[in-house]
């Protein structure tokens, strides 16, 4: 494989999913990490990813917020308009981060009266704009790779509450592995918060679902809706549709 054919593959890797390790990288692509490292340092230098301990991040996570470099920008933006019809009054909400949920906090509706708990910053930022909803902060360590809180402190904040509904962006979703991730504190994370929602909602756009990472979050029969931008007859969601509600 020709070098601008792997930088490539690695730009669609890290945008899709937002972040990725050499070490997995180099399996993929079957060169050694030093390669990897090299086409990641270019990479960064070209202002094309970030560049992190064992990996890279999509720019979409450098702050400030920057919507020019989010990836499938319209493709989240209609996930965050169908997961409104999610959302009633009363409700109380457990939102987690990335750039899908960062798309729906900006447009829930004025009128909308929630409780919403957030392990996000940013997210937490944007629904402070809504006057009739209330927004807790669940604090921790923020990570820098994923610009979400996380930790033991936030695992027990989260033990001690219990929510109608968590909405969560999702890095793989696959018929067999459930919901999967690459990153353990994340995965400890989501776990924690799909235990303490009555029911959970997965936003993912296309092309992250029948994909899966090291590390499994939860099984689908945990998932109770699955927003995507696709129609809910589209024949990938057919198997998804036979255990959850797909909007």
């Amino acid at each position: 494989m020709l070098k601008e054919e792997r930088q490539a593959y690695i730009i669609h890797q890290i945008n899709l999913h937002n972040k990725v390790l050499s070490s997995d990288l180099s399996v993929q692509l079957n060169v050694s990490e030093d390669t990897i490292r090299r086409d990641l340092n270019e990479l960064a230098e070209n202002g094309q990813v970030l560049k992190v301990y064992g990996g890279a991040l999509s720019k979409s996570f450098q702050f400030p917020f920057q919507d020019g470099n989010v990836y499938a920008k319209e493709s989240k933006k209609e996930i965050a308009r169908k997961s409104i019809s999610l959302i009633q009054n009363g409700m109380t909400v457990l939102v987690g981060g990335g750039t899908t949920v960062i798309e729906l906090a900006r447009i829930i509706p004025e009128d909308i009266q929630c409780t919403f708990f957030t392990i996000s910053p940013l997210v937490a930022l944007e629904l402070a704009e809504k006057e009739n909803i209330e927004v807790i902060s669940i604090g921790g360590k923020l990570s820098r790779n994923t610009n979400i809180v996380t930790g033991a402190q936030v695992i027990n904040e989260l033990s001690e509450i219990k929510v109608d509904l968590c909405i969560l962006g999702t890095n793989s979703l696959s018929i067999d592995d459930g919901i999967t991730d690459s990153d353990w504190e994340v995965v400890q994370i989501k776990r924690a918060m799909i235990k303490c929602s009555h029911k959970v909602a997965i936003l993912s756009i296309a092309e992250k679902l029948n994909s899966n990472q090291k590390m499994k979050v939860a099984p689908l029969r945990d998932v109770s809706f699955l927003v995507t931008d696709l129609t809910p007859d589209h024949p990938s969601l057919k198997e998804f549709a036979k255990t959850i509600k797909v909007i």
